[in-house]
């Protein structure tokens, strides 16, 4: 199946890119997905992982299973006052 990344702030920075496409076996769960992009190049290994994450747009746990055409949405923390 295939799955798009997307990824916001310090981590679209480690990617050089907003969004990477993966392929994946079928019932890979999204930390499969997390783990198979930390896997594709030494910056990427700097994402956490167990990040925040949505998917298709509602927040979700590594657990989440996975489907063909699934969105994934990696979360950076955020720091505020």
């Amino acid at each position: 199946m295939r799955v798009n990344i997307l990824l916001f702030a310090h981590y679209r920075e480690l990617a050089g890119t907003d969004a990477v496409a993966l392929e994946l076996p079928d019932g890979a769960t999204a930390a499969d997905a997390v783990a198979r992009l930390r896997a594709a190049g030494a910056t990427l290994a700097r994402i956490p992982a167990a990040p925040a994450l949505a998917v298709n747009e509602a927040y979700a746990s590594l657990e989440t299973a996975l489907a063909d055409g699934d969105e994934v949405a990696l979360l950076p923390p955020v720091a505020g006052g």
